[in-house]
């Protein structure tokens, strides 16, 4: 009578399975247009058609344009030649006397760096000589103009205010390849593999004439080059000119005003950072001096304007003309940092920015050296892509899960509470972090999987599957019953033979704690140990097989692959004997806890038959071998040999770094073949220390004169085994071959005795 319940409970659940796997089909079909969806998301997001990079350039333009950067001092100033210098000084270009002037102003007033966003590329046509050739050709000319012929040349006169000061020339880099090159006043140094690849790459340069140029402190790219839509997002710190690394202006100006000697570009394969997943080393930062600056892969810096602000520029009329007293241009200019440019009508180099529709040039510049300097930065960082489409994958399944059995105005809901999530943590991240993660796909993924879910309904299929997680959750793990749900032939009886560790652990002295506690706090205690153990060997990777009152069956690599699985044993083996040293001490004065508790682990791995194993009635996940039933052997010989962890010969042969110490070779209850045992005392860090290396040295000693029947040699062992400088643990042990010794002296083994010893029980 008692079996046709269960017999009923059987059929019912195999009718519910077969009514599942005809469903399939079904699920498959209604769920399949939100899943498309997400998936043709992920593949947008992986492969990034153009179109993908303007929507994600859209949404950080509009992050700056709500809030730009906030204006500060850095030291950085903006020298305008705007309209009303052209009016007052006249057309440009000027003299470079002009030129002359307003470099020695700004070097008396104690300029840290004067950085021109001006190239010098053709000769001065006012030069006296210059200017004689063309008086000479007037036919009303009278004399030879030698004397004015003889005046110094005004590029001449140009270099040497370079000269006086500390100076920093502009250069243009072009696609078109020609000789010239800018002069090189300082190295670039490169922390691994250089990374051209990945640089723009030029060809030729526009540069200032060498008795200008090469007379300076410096020389940096004044080049910007905008995206498609011809917003500058990002301004190139470095630069790829023929296969040399080249400094952007602002970076060199850097450079110059701190007096470094050099710049250094950190590669991702000379960081510790790099992964090798990239087929070419990329760019992580570059340095100059005390200033470390992170860059996108190919040595940009992600610019963070600010709004125009008067105080970071000053029209070059106001210190030609003398309109500044001496104290004001020091105030103005001393220490800092000065960026010259044009920006009169005709001359401007004017930029569209995230914020502007039309930027100085120079003041972009200027922008980037303030960000330098203020350490106030824009990042996107290598793990964003990856996070955004985790996220994007993670909230598809979350709507796709869940809008079903919420329905539809719950799930949209939570899809609401989803997007907006969304787009607040991506602001949140860009407002208080300088953080770039794009909100885009993961909120399209939200509303294009919601959409697609709710037009579809599954609720047939969704209970059926919920059938089958009803009538097995009682009898099996959940993830075995998700794999059963797929799959519904895995309750087929049978396994497979793998290689695998397996881990037997028994408290010591259980009958005496069963004694003490009546069946409600036995329990209670139970839970209390084990459940701080099962922690251990699930972070581990452990798969728990049972547990079987005080004791516990573990096992590695199955149902999953786990190549690590013998070091995964044993460092969960020491864990679990440091999380007990922590609950004895955590519960010392805890009535519920019955003093210092010690348990046992048996460690050992071989191949294992593990599977679905049982009767047709009823199914348990478990494994069977003569490796498990050697692992419990083990473990209740760890009373005998009072050591915490006993661990088979070919365990220990897979764990050479730890620290492994040889016992015995022993045959055990029920087993002919004799087993080499060792005890575990730590993991490999232990296996340098001095005192575990002479522990080990005197125990292989004494094995040695043991089993070669020289009993003083082996008393003498003993002695040095018990030293002051050996490592503690082995104190049963020696106790118990001293008694082994002290028996063999009255009673000499057989002349065929191996020195091998016999386990007498279980």
């Amino acid at each position: 009578m008692g079996a046709e319940p269960e017999t009923e409970r059987l059929k019912e659940i195999g009718s519910r399975l077969a009514r599942s796997s005809l469903s399939l089909t079904r699920y498959i079909a209604t769920a399949g247009p939100g899943l498309a969806m997400a998936l043709l998301l992920l593949i947008l997001h992986i492969f990034q058609p153009p179109f993908v990079g303007s929507i994600s350039n859209l949404v950080f333009d509009t992050y700056q344009r709500a809030y730009p950067r906030p204006y500060e001092d850095a030291g950085v100033r903006v020298v305008d030649i705007d309209d009303e210098s052209i009016r007052r000084l006249g057309q440009w270009p000027w003299p470079r006397t002009d030129a002359v002037r307003l470099t020695d102003a700004l070097t008396n007033a104690g300029a840290a760096a004067i950085a021109f966003d001006v190239v010098f590329s053709e000769p001065d046509r006012t030069s006296p000589a210059r200017a004689v050739e063309i008086l000479r050709q007037n036919p009303e000319a009278r004399g030879d103009y030698a004397e004015i012929a003889a005046m110094t040349d005004h590029d001449e006169l140009l270099g040497q205010a370079m000269a006086r000061g500390p100076t920093v020339t502009g250069y243009f880099l072009t696609e078109e390849a020609n000789t010239a090159r800018p002069a090189e006043h300082a190295g670039v140094a490169v922390s691994g593999t250089p990374p051209l690849g990945v640089l723009r790459e030029y060809n030729g340069a526009i540069v200032s004439l060498p008795v200008i140029g090469d007379r300076a402190s410096g020389a940096g790219s004044v080049s910007l080059d905008a995206g498609r839509d011809d917003i500058i997002r990002a301004v190139p710190l470095i630069a790829n000119l023929d296969g040399r690394i080249v400094p952007s202006l602002s970076l060199e100006a850097l450079r110059v005003a701190q007096g470094a000697g050099a710049i250094l570009v950190r590669s991702s394969d000379g960081s510790g950072e790099w992964g090798g997943g990239s087929p070419a080393p990329t760019v992580l930062a570059v340095k100059t001096g005390d200033l470390q600056v992170p860059t996108t892969d190919v040595g940009e810096l992600w610019m963070h304007y600010t709004a125009p602000h008067p105080d970071r520029v000053v029209p070059a009329w106001r210190i030609l003309e003398g309109d500044l007293p001496e104290a004001e241009m020091r105030r103005l200019f001393e220490g800092q940092i000065v960026f010259i440019g044009t920006g009169a009508i005709g001359l401007r180099d004017i930029r569209s920015t995230p914020t502007q529709a039309g930027e100085l040039g120079v003041v972009i510049h200027a922008q980037a050296a303030e960000q330098m300097i203020l350490g106030k930065f824009l990042t996107r960082p290598d793990w964003a892509s990856g996070a955004e489409r985790i996220l994007m994958v993670a909230l598809c399944l979350l709507i796709a899960l869940s809008a079903p059995a919420l329905g539809a105005l719950r799930g949209g809901v939570l899809a609401m509470l989803a997007l907006g999530g969304v787009l607040a943590g991506s602001w949140f991240a860009f407002r208080n972090s300088g953080l770039l993660l794009e909100p885009i796909f993961p909120a399209l993924g939200v509303v294009s999987v919601y959409i697609a879910i709710t037009a579809v309904s599954f609720y047939r299929e969704e209970r059926a599957r919920s059938h089958i997680h009803n009538a097995f959750d009682r009898y099996l793990s959940p993830e075995l019953v998700d794999r059963i749900a797929r799959d519904p032939g895995q309750l087929e009886l049978g396994g497979e033979v793998r290689q695998m560790t397996v881990l037997f652990s028994d408290v010591r002295g259980f009958s005496r704690i069963s004694e003490r506690f009546g069946p409600q706090e036995l329990i209670g205690f139970l839970i209390n140990l084990l459940t701080p153990m099962t922690d251990v060997l699930l972070a581990r990777k452990a798969t728990i097989d049972k547990y079987i009152g005080d004791a516990v069956l573990a096992f590695w690599n199955a149902p999953l692959d786990d190549p690590d699985h013998e070091q995964n044993a044993a460092r969960a083996a020491l864990e679990m004997l440091e999380t007990l040293k922590r609950l004895n001490a955590d519960n010392a004065r805890d009535p519920a806890w019955p003093g210092q508790v010690a348990i046992g682990i048996g460690l050992n791995t071989g191949p294992c038959c593990v599977g679905n194993m049982g009767s047709r009635q009823r199914l348990s996940y478990s494994l069977i071998g003569d490796t498990v039933n050697l692992a419990s052997r083990l473990e209740s010989l760890t009373k005998a040999y009072a050591v915490s962890i006993l661990v088979g010969e070919d365990l220990a042969a897979r764990l050479p770094d730890f620290a492994l110490v040889e016992l015995d070779i022993i045959r055990v209850v029920g087993r002919d073949a004799p087993e080499r045992i060792s005890a575990l005392l730590g993991p490999p860090e232990m296996s340098s220390d001095t005192a575990f290396i002479e522990t080990r040295s005197r125990m292989s000693a004494l094995l040695e004169a043991y089993r070669s029947r020289d009993w003083t040699a082996a008393e003498a062992a003993l002695e040095r085994l018990r030293g002051a400088d050996t490592l503690p643990g082995l104190e049963g042990v020696t106790n118990l071959y001293a008694a082994r010794v002290a028996d063999f002296r009255l009673n000499p083994p057989p002349d065929d005795w191996d020195g091998i010893s016999q386990a007498l029980e279980k």
